[in-house]
């Protein structure tokens, strides 16, 4: 179960991985100012609405925002869809690696 304290961290992390102040997340999304701070501080939690404007905003579906397993999921998504592109042999290549780097 995913707990407010972990849903206002992974706000804040997904939030400065963006490099966004918490103030202009809260204009861009078209709330008060403090809006996200609040949340960040634990005094509100967003309606579902806001709560997917918050998803788009930080380029992240649902699912990747309560997924804490995933400290980048942007970058996840953007390497997802290049090792698309590869042939069998570059994925088998970068499947190697990525064992090495374990």
């Amino acid at each position: 179960m995913f707990t407010e304290k972990e849903f206002q961290d992974r706000l804040t992390e997904l939030r400065l991985q963006k490099d966004v102040s918490a103030r202009e997340m809260s204009r861009d999304i078209g709330q008060s100012e403090n809006y996200i701070c609040n949340i960040e501080n634990r005094h509100n939690l967003p309606s579902m609405s806001v709560f997917f404007y918050i998803c788009d905003y930080l380029k992240v579906t649902p699912k990747e925002f309560f997924d804490v397993d995933s400290h980048a999921p942007n970058r996840l998504s953007e390497i997802t869809e290049k090792l698309k592109r590869l042939t069998p042999d570059q994925l088998a290549l970068v499947s190697k690696l990525i064992d090495q780097m374990k």
